[in-house]
């Protein structure tokens, strides 16, 4: 996980020691030898797709130029403030730990669950929530991935009857997910004091460029409202079907550039807005390509 980053090229190396001594341990260490078991804790996985998402960026920023926007799906969102110049990446490696912690915190004292909903527009998936949520737990939809992707978040019984309804309502696969917690829904309400007070001591600065946030589907153009939707995010929906509308209308015709761990988003794109042009930064292989 970046290693052929780092051994290929200084500055994602020095990305990824930056990081390693912002959070006082060895997360680099961790991401290229585990154990998975440790790198599958949420305060290790977090700041570690961070990680790889910056040390992409720290390679190909001289090149990329300055964007028209940006966005990032959940954590990534804090990468996407990184390569705004909003954040540094030791100081968002920080925030996402700490994020990572609390949610866990959260999930730990309210044990959740969240399943994907394939083949079904959210509407459908919305009223299915609605309808399997009561007195003995709710159940909304989290992730708004794509026209037919949703990822439902919320009380394990309530979360199981909105499959079901969902399955009735004619989607194609209903799929559990193995997760500690249910993020994005209102069981991590007791997550957003915690980190809150993280965001509100982080340095911030005014981004090069809007960044869309997850929570509102609008773009971000200061400090302070960085914090706010970040804040917000917790328990919002991810509304990543508005927020790639979104992105392209501040962007019209732009080359969608996803940076970091696979390539899930740039297949996410493909399904929200066909024929937009996209291109995947990941792997060293994928990098030199780009920079060539």
């Amino acid at each position: 996980m970046g290693k052929d980053l780092a051994d290929r090229f200084p500055a994602a190396r020095q990305t990824f020691e930056a990081i390693d001594d912002a959070l006082g341990v060895s997360l680099s260490r961790v991401m290229w030898e585990g154990p998975e078991d440790e790198l599958t804790l949420t305060h290790n996985t977090q700041p570690a797709i961070l990680a790889h998402s910056a040390a992409v960026f720290a390679v190909v920023q001289a090149r990329l130029g300055t964007a028209r926007a940006g966005a990032g799906h959940s954590l990534g969102e804090y990468s996407a403030y990184v390569a705004a110049g909003s954040l540094s990446a030791p100081e968002a490696a920080r925030l996402v730990r700490r994020r990572g912690e609390l949610m866990h915190e959260a999930g730990t004292k309210r044990p959740g669950a969240m399943a994907a909903v394939l083949g079904l527009d959210p509407a459908a998936v919305g009223a299915a929530c609605a309808e399997a949520s009561g007195d003995d737990g709710v159940a909304v939809a989290a992730n708004l991935n794509s026209p037919d992707q949703i990822v439902i978040s919320g009380d394990p019984v309530a979360v199981a009857r909105a499959g079901e309804g969902c399955k009735l309502r004619g989607a194609k696969r209903v799929i559990p997910l193995k997760v500690s917690g249910a993020f994005h829904s209102p069981l991590m309400a007791q997550a957003v004091p915690g980190l809150e007070s993280a965001l509100a001591a982080a340095p911030f600065a005014t981004p090069a460029f809007p960044i869309v946030a997850n929570a509102t589907a609008e773009p971000v153009r200061t400090p302070a409202d960085a914090v706010r939707t970040l804040a917000a995010q917790l328990t919002a929906p991810v509304r990543w079907i508005e927020c790639m509308h979104a992105a392209a209308a501040l962007a019209p015709d732009a080359t969608f550039i996803e940076l970091g761990p696979g390539s899930v988003l740039s297949g996410l794109l493909r399904k929200i807005l066909p024929g937009t042009k996209s291109i995947t930064l990941g792997t060293a292989a994928e990098v030199e390509a780009f920079l060539a």
